[in-house]
């Protein structure tokens, strides 16, 4: 197996429980995924909207809003 399996009947980890600021989530933790994703042949993140939208997407699948149903 080449590592990408995934194990079915294992609990989730994510999205996790959010209620406030997450010392975790920075500018660095975004230019790492955009660079990852440049690895991968993806295009590098060229404005402003790009940034956010990769920031959002990122948020919302690591976090949870405290009234989202699971």
């Amino acid at each position: 197996m080449s590592g990408t399996g995934f194990r079915f009947g294992a609990g989730r980890s994510y999205p996790l429980a959010h209620a406030g600021p997450d010392a975790r989530f920075t500018e660095s933790l975004i230019d790492s995924v955009s660079g990852v994703l440049v690895g991968y042949g993806y295009p590098r993140l060229s404005s402003v909207q790009d940034w956010a939208g990769l920031e959002s997407a990122l948020a919302a699948f690591l976090y949870t809003s405290q009234g989202d149903d699971e």
